[in-house]
């Protein structure tokens, strides 16, 4: 019995609410708190006047002096426990911290932190996700704009991807559960839900699944195998040890945090190129372009060759951009390319990026193969030809 798209993302919606209450449950059991020491007083405040400055110099050394700069300004207390109070509060500028953050304002939204044992507020950040909220709406907004119902299911799966990630993933990794199940477990998740939700349950989507669950399956395998080959520790940078000292008594396993973070950030790429090709080659057959197995397989790999291209670029390119600070850090410091090409930190970023990039790889013949067994099969008829163009007008 075929289900109808409506049917299936209500079922979906509901299976995906039961994942997350059920797994979020199972994740965060005995999951480790923060010591006291890093329990801190936060509140979110305005700032409605400054005070005055105050700058203080000394000589650290011949011809070395530093400068701080203390700013005593008046805030408003707009969210916590001591809302709508007006505090003193004071903000440090230091001409030798590197993270010094601009000054100050009347009206700036900030974050204050209470010191316990000075009983005073201090400057901890400015407000800066209320920005984002709001160009993050605007997208949104415009995504249902422009693909309508296809655009609202895209924007649920997301949600419930993200949700798995916060509400699932990271507190099992705290709580110690198995990092390489529990990243298997959330690709199979992110995939099986969006396809679902965004496709339909029909070939389409079931032909990109199996081609996709076969990349990442891949690149899993791959991944394991290398970190033996390379003797990788996980300790690469600061980041890394200070989570091992904050969990000192349940220490995280940091080769398998990175086979997570590959694996975890080539599923988005593999699951673009196995929907492509399932599409494109739905498209093929529907219009009567291609029909036989021989000519829907043909097709899916001349097809997959064009989008290897672009999304090994966009692969690596993405790779390079998050971690562009660090690597122009290495580079300058820098004593020997031999050296420099074998720190684990280079070495991780590398493996990233090819390990991504075999997942897509065998992607590509896997979801050709599974849509030529697929697609050859069908009968054309009216209903596969409605569902097939329903958003090709999508503006209105």
């Amino acid at each position: 019995m075929k289900i109808n798209e409506t049917a299936c993302f209500f079922i979906v919606v509901i299976l995906s609410i039961i994942f997350l209450f059920v797994g979020s449950r199972f994740a965060a059991h005995e999951q480790p708190q923060a010591d006291d020491m890093f329990m801190s007083s936060y509140y979110t405040g305005v700032v409605t006047e400054i005070i005055h400055h105050e700058i203080e110099e000394w000589e650290m050394g011949v011809g070395f002096w530093e400068t701080v700069t203390q700013i005593h300004f008046n805030a408003r207390i707009t969210r916590g426990e001591r809302r709508g109070e007006t505090i003193i509060a004071s903000q440090f500028l230091d001409t030798h911290h590197l993270s010094n953050d601009p000054e100050v304002e009347v009206g700036n939204r900030i974050i204050l932190f209470y010191d316990d044992f000075a009983e005073r507020f201090y400057f901890a950040n400015f407000v800066r996700i209320n920005a984002i909220a709001v160009l993050g709406v605007v997208f949104l907004a415009l995504v249902i704009l422009f693909a309508r119902k296809k655009g609202f299911n895209a924007i649920v799966a997301l949600g419930f991807t993200c949700l798995a990630i916060f509400m699932v993933f990271i507190p099992a990794i705290l709580a110690g559960r198995n990092v390489y199940v529990t990243t298997l477990v959330i690709c199979i998740y992110a995939i099986v839900s969006t396809l679902l939700l965004v496709i339909g349950p029909n070939k389409k989507s079931l032909a990109a699944m199996l081609g996709c669950l076969g990349g990442i399956l891949t690149a899993g395998v791959l991944m394991v195998f290398m970190d033996n080959v390379l003797r990788l520790t996980g300790v690469m940078d600061s980041e890394t040890q200070f989570l091992m000292f904050m969990l000192s008594d349940n220490p995280i396993d940091l080769r398998a945090i990175i086979f997570a973070s590959v694996i975890l950030g080539a599923v988005g790429a593999i699951m673009d190129v196995a929907m492509s090709i399932a599409s494109s080659l739905w498209e093929l057959r529907l219009t009567g372009g291609v029909s036989d197995f021989k000519s829907i397989i043909k097709s899916g790999f001349s097809i997959g060759k064009d989008i290897l291209g672009t999304m090994l670029n966009t692969l690596i390119l993405a790779y390079i951009g998050s971690s562009l600070s660090l690597l122009l850090l290495i580079f300058a410091t820098a004593t020997s390319m031999t050296d420099l090409l074998n720190m684990e930190m280079i070495v991780v970023e590398f493996l990233r990026a090819l390990v991504g990039s075999f997942g897509m790889l065998l992607a590509i013949p896997l979801t050709a193969a599974v849509c030529a067994w697929l697609y050859s099969s069908i009968e054309e008829d009216e209903e596969e030809r409605n569902d097939s163009s329903v958003d090709k007008h999508v503006l209105p």
